[in-house]
Parts: C-alpha cells; structure tokens; sequence
C-alpha cells in the first residue's frame, strides 16, 4: 500500500524497509511505505540471543521487513523490530507490497485512458473499497480481473471508469489458478444405463461458480475423472463436492448407483 507523505504507521504493522545506515548499536531504515521515513531497529531488535557483529544479520541497501514497536510523529520516532518477523510472514509482506507498486501501474494507466487525475481515481476506489481491502488496490485489480465490472459498480463506480479497469486489470493480472481432481464411480445396469449417466454427468457440468472450470472426462467403466480448476483450494474443494454431489444424486434418483473417490488408487 501507497500511503500519504504524511502517514505514520500504525504499531504492529508488518513494514517493508531499506537499510540505509549501520551503526554500532542497531540499524537506520527508509520506511518504502511511508516516503521514506527514517526508522531505528535497535541492536536488541535484530535477532534474539547475543549480537557479535551486526553486519552479519543486515548489510546497507538491503530490503527487510519490520514490524512496528513504537510510532511517535511529534518527534519523528519509529522504533521497529527484525526479530519479531518470521518467515512467512516476510514472504507475504514482500509479495504483497511488490503486487501493490504493481496496481500504483495500472492506477496510472486507468488514468491516462480516462484523461483523469491518477490520485482522484485511487482515492475514489479506495473510499468505495476500504471496508473490503483496507486501501490496498491489488486485490480490486485481481477482482475485477476474474468478475468483470460488476465488483465496482456495485459498490457505486461509474460505468465507464469500471469498464477500463476491467480492461486495465485483464491485460495484467495474472491469476493463480489452481487444479484439483476426484473420480466418480457410477453404475446404472440396465438396457439405457449409458444414457442414465450422461444425464447424470450432465448435472455436474451445469454448476458455473467463482470462474471455474470442470471437466468431467470417461477413464474406463465404470470410472470417470471429475478435474476442477479454480482460483484457489478453498474454492476447487468446494466446486468439487458439489458437481460430485449433483452427479450422485441424479444417477441415485434414476435407479443407479454412484460412489466419490479421491484418489484413482482407491477406485480400483
């Protein structure tokens, strides 16, 4: 997230810095977030247990990710800790910043297509989706991305600015679609059973959900492979259980018989 010149953080905000100084007892920064702010990680801050030598855990002009201990504006004062941030939670913040000088790009690009002032229009997305992102607009790109306008009109955006967000957001934001896969097996014994299951298949491809795909392909009687690609696990799963769902409860009301298999081990 971009913020004003003027912001402060708040304390226990995760915090991508610059080091830009190291002294005897800690370390300078430049807060990337807040113009450039200077911050202190103090030597105690830096890793837990005893410090020998402080260039073994941060060198000048590396980036780190910090979290905020103490914030005071009068005297221009943010105390930060390197310790306090694992891994994890490094990765996440890195990748979510690098994803938001990302949108400040397309920001610049909607604006241009629209001959508007790029602050007016963030500002303008931001009031409509605060509630929903907290100010970040990766997350309003990567939306519109896979659900058109809608997620901006609905929340009270012009048409046309909608419209080249859209645009704007489909030509850049690359979705990370994920693949999931189940196998039914079902079986339907009499002279028109073929047909029983293709209506009963036929069930299962109807479900249109959260930009996802399905394909249900035959494997061998009396297996059928169901493959879900969506956004992202949550959503495959439970894409997944519902087709199979639909799948089984049609071939059961027709007098045949249907079982979810998870893996193709455990169908044969």
């Amino acid at each position: 997230m971009t913020n004003n010149q003027n912001d402060y953080p708040e304390v226990g905000e995760l915090v991508v810095c610059r080091v830009s100084n190291v002294v005897d007892f800690g370390a300078f920064v430049e807060l990337e977030e807040y113009g450039n702010k200077e911050g202190l990680i103090h030597i105690s801050e830096l890793a837990s247990g005893w410090i020998k030598h402080i260039k073994d855990h941060v060198q000048e002009e590396q980036k780190v990710v910090c979290k905020v201990l103490e914030v005071n504006p009068k005297k221009q004062q943010i105390n930060l800790s390197l310790k306090d941030v694992n891994e994890h939670q490094k990765r996440q913040k890195i990748q979510d910043w690098k994803n938001e000088q990302k949108a400040e790009r397309w920001i610049e690009f909607v604006a241009e297509k629209t001959d508007s002032d790029k602050e007016k229009i963030k500002q303008k997305i931001t009031n409509k989706t605060i509630d929903d992102y907290g100010g970040l607009m990766y997350p309003v790109f990567e939306e519109v991305a896979l659900e058109g306008t809608t997620p901006l009109t609905k929340r009270g955006i012009d048409q046309e600015l909608a419209e080249t967000f859209e645009e704007i957001a489909k030509e850049n934001v690359e979705i990370p679609y994920v693949d999931i896969t189940g196998y039914l097996e079902l079986k339907a014994r009499n002279s028109n059973g073929v047909e029983k299951i293709k209506k009963s298949l036929k069930e299962g491809n109807k479900i249109e959900k959260d930009n996802a795909k399905i394909k249900i392909s035959y494997i061998g009687a009396p297996y059928y492979r169901v493959k879900i690609n969506a956004p992202d696990y949550k959503t495959a799963e439970t894409i997944l259980e519902e087709v199979t769902n639909k799948v089984l409860k049609k071939i059961e009301e027709q007098g045949g018989e249907g079982k979810f298999h998870r893996e193709i081990e455990e169908a044969e």
